[in-house]
Order: C-alpha cells, then sequence, then structure tokens
C-alpha cells in the first residue's frame, strides 16, 4: 500500500514538473521557438482550434518564425490570432506563408521575465508540496485504520520528503535554466 502511495506522489510530481516546464518554455527568450506560438487558438469554423492544427510552425532564423498554413482561407484568421495574443508580435504574410518577427529584449523586459519565470517556479513548488501532503494525508490514513505501523508511517513520510526535495530541486535547476537562458542571449 505504501508503495502504491509513493508511486502515485511520483508520478503526480513528474507531471506537475513537466507542467512547469510546459509554462515556461511559452516564456519568449528572445530566440525563436516554435513551442511559442502553441497557446494560440484560431477561430475556423465557429470554434476556436489550435494553430498547431492548422499551420506548420518553424524557425525561420534566431528572430523569425514562418507559419505555413495549410488552408489559404485562414491566412487573415490566423495572421489576427497572433496579432491579438498577448505575446506582443506583429505577423506579416507572404503568400501562403506568415513570418513573424520577434522583437529583441530589453534588459527590462528579460528582468520581468525573471520575475514570471521565479513566480511559475513557485506555482510549481506548491504544486508538488500539495502531492506531499495528500501523500502524508493518505499514510496518516493507513495509520489510523490500524494498517501500519507508526515506524511504518515515519518511514514512508521520511522517504515521501526524501521525493518532494528532489523535485523541487529539479524545480530550481529548470528555473536556473531558464533565468541562464533569458540573460544570456
Amino acid at each position: 500500500m505504501i508503495n502504491e502511495i509513493k508511486k502515485d506522489t511520483q508520478d503526480r510530481m513528474e507531471k506537475s514538473l513537466e507542467a512547469l516546464k510546459s509554462h515556461i518554455s511559452k516564456i519568449r527568450t528572445g530566440r525563436a521557438q516554435p513551442s511559442l506560438l502553441d497557446g494560440i487558438q484560431v477561430e475556423y469554423y465557429g470554434s476556436a482550434t489550435p494553430l498547431r492544427q492548422l499551420a506548420n510552425v518553424v524557425a525561420e532564423d534566431a528572430r523569425t518564425l514562418a507559419v505555413n498554413v495549410f488552408d489559404r482561407s485562414l491566412i487573415s484568421a490566423v495572421e489576427k490570432a497572433i496579432l491579438t495574443s498577448d505575446l506582443g508580435l506583429n505577423p506579416s504574410s507572404a503568400g501562403a506563408t506568415i513570418r513573424v518577427p520577434l522583437p529583441p529584449l530589453t534588459e527590462e523586459r528579460r528582468r520581468d521575465l525573471i520575475k514570471i519565470v521565479k513566480g511559475e517556479g513557485e506555482q510549481g513548488k506548491i504544486a508538488i508540496r500539495n502531492v506531499r501532503r495528500d501523500a502524508n494525508d493518505q499514510i496518516k490514513a493507513l495509520l489510523k485504520d490500524k494498517e501500519i505501523s507508526e515506524d511504518e508511517e515515519r518511514k514512508a513520510q521520511d522517504e515521501i520528503q526524501k521525493i518532494t526535495d528532489g523535485y523541487v530541486k529539479k524545480v530550481d535547476e529548470v528555473l536556473a535554466a531558464k533565468e541562464k537562458e533569458l540573460l544570456d542571449f
């Protein structure tokens, strides 16, 4: 039973870490990355559709993304969706390809982005701690139901804490890498 709780805890913490990585990958570093446009929804036949399903996004060079729309009639809708997104990008179409130049980041904007990344990291740590709390509650319930002894409870909580510490360390590593990426370019 304890092993199942530990396995579930580890799986949930891994998902929290992946969610954090996904969130901060969308934060712009000045380098053109196709994942930057992942969150954009385009109005397509009355429903919001992810841009990835309607177009191919590639990094043309370090500062330009190229969006190749599959259906030419959607070019203006895709352009509008990129323009109205909160990314602050100004697309321009050239035939079937939409080019999205990325403006260079100012020092002040880099500092703001680092604050945002740290905030996301703190949310990731909170999610991991919540998973730890849930696991500890499950272990305490086992003790209360007399399915495990107090020694087993203490040992299990120590192991859960070690798993938690490992994932918090991984979050810190991810944040440090993103911060370095933001400052280096």
